[in-house]
């Protein structure tokens, strides 16, 4: 059983490639300094709501040995069923990710690709409410994003792909590719298909159901980040998925991600599913 890793040292960043640049990068991107200041300034002057019109989203989810899980945050507790907790890996095409007051401007905001990895948390003080997400790895492919979040947001910490494809072809199958060259970007290759219905039996029976299940699987309002400087961050967010809007698929053909295949996870026994779009708010961030 390999131990639990450090999310505070998974969280630091390596540029993709090892030019000068990328050298200086990481260090203006966790300057002490610059941190004091900035979380100073937020307490006065908090951040302004984002918004993203987001298509695409694919989850993968598996179970996972709740004993390959860090440490979770005070006043949490994963959510386990027989030993084992659900992890998911969803990967997305944003839709103008910028300022929500800046209006019909944001249409000329850009549109990153994004992928979430996640555990999934209860409150101890609320265990049958909303999950709360615990990020595990996030992946963007354009260095302006991940660049801005990282100087100015403790909860989001993104790594920059070296090459990132999220592709949906015209039969409904499709597949996300994630290569870290020489950085911190996780590595990830999946294929799916349409599959003809849901194959979530025992999924289902964990949650009472198979809309329960979707419901924890896809609408939280709130998710966790380690710092580099192991502080505990909490982000508010709004996702209001449709349920009956998700759509079943099938994992198949070459699958990689030697972060789960190393807790001993079998990819091809992963629930994938696709969400066609919602609108995404992150509404608020604090340290805990």
């Amino acid at each position: 059983m390999t131990a639990p890793d450090d999310l505070a040292q998974s969280a630091i960043y390596r540029h993709p490639s090892d030019t000068l640049f990328g050298r200086m990068l990481p260090r203006l991107l966790h300057a002490p300094r610059w941190t004091r200041l900035r979380r100073a300034l937020s307490r006065r002057w908090p951040m302004p709501a984002l918004v993203s019109d987001v298509r695409d989203v694919v989850y993968a989810s598996w179970w996972v040995d709740v004993r390959r899980a860090p440490p979770p945050p005070p006043g949490h507790h994963y959510a386990v069923h027989a030993g084992r907790t659900p992890y998911t890996i969803l990967s997305y095409r944003h839709g103008h990710f910028g300022p929500g007051l800046a209006g019909p401007l944001r249409a000329l905001m850009p549109s990153p690709r994004q992928s979430n990895w996640r555990w999934y948390l209860r409150r101890d003080d609320d265990p049958d409410g909303t999950p709360v997400v615990l990020f595990d790895r996030n992946v963007m492919d354009q260095l302006v994003f991940v660049a801005g979040a990282r100087a100015f947001s403790d909860a989001m910490q993104p790594h920059l792909s070296a090459r990132f494809e999220h592709a949906l072809e015209a039969d409904g199958g499709g597949y996300t590719l994630i290569e870290g060259g020489q950085g911190s970007a996780p590595v990830l290759h999946l294929q799916w298909q349409i599959a003809a219905g849901w194959d979530d039996a025992e999924w289902s029976a964990a949650f009472g159901g198979q809309h329960a299940l979707l419901r924890f699987l896809t609408c939280q309002d709130e998710a966790i980040a380690r710092t580099c400087d192991r502080r505990w961050a909490s982000t508010r967010i709004a996702l209001p998925v449709a349920v009956d809007t998700l759509q079943p698929l099938r994992l198949s053909g070459e699958l990689q991600c030697p972060r789960l295949q190393a807790m001993g996870v079998a990819l091809e026994s992963g629930l994938a599913f696709r969400l066609p779009g919602v609108s995404f708010r992150v509404v608020s961030e604090r340290l805990l």
